[in-house]
């Protein structure tokens, strides 16, 4: 791999993360703190929506962020000639 192929495939490497670790922000820090109230007007399971975000859904919504990860990891180590 040339140096130019090595520097855009971790510049698209990071761009994922900041992408997948601003959703997770999102999701943990705001559904579960500061748009509780607003979330607490729907309830899942017999629970208020935004006490759920922050017990629950979070973690949840991380799990599936790794699996999408590794899913685009994947495609752009095909994409650059890293899957020998």
């Amino acid at each position: 791999m040339t140096k130019k192929n090595a520097k855009a495939y971790w510049k698209e490497n990071i761009r994922y993360v900041l992408i997948l670790l601003f959703i997770w922000f999102i999701v943990s820090f705001g559904a579960g703190i500061l748009f509780k109230d607003a979330l607490n007007e729907f309830k899942v399971g017999g629970f208020k929506l935004g006490f759920w975000f922050a017990q629950q859904g979070s973690m949840y919504v991380f799990v599936i962020l790794i699996f999408v990860y590794v899913r685009l990891m994947n495609k752009l180590d095909k994409k650059y000639g890293y899957d020998a």
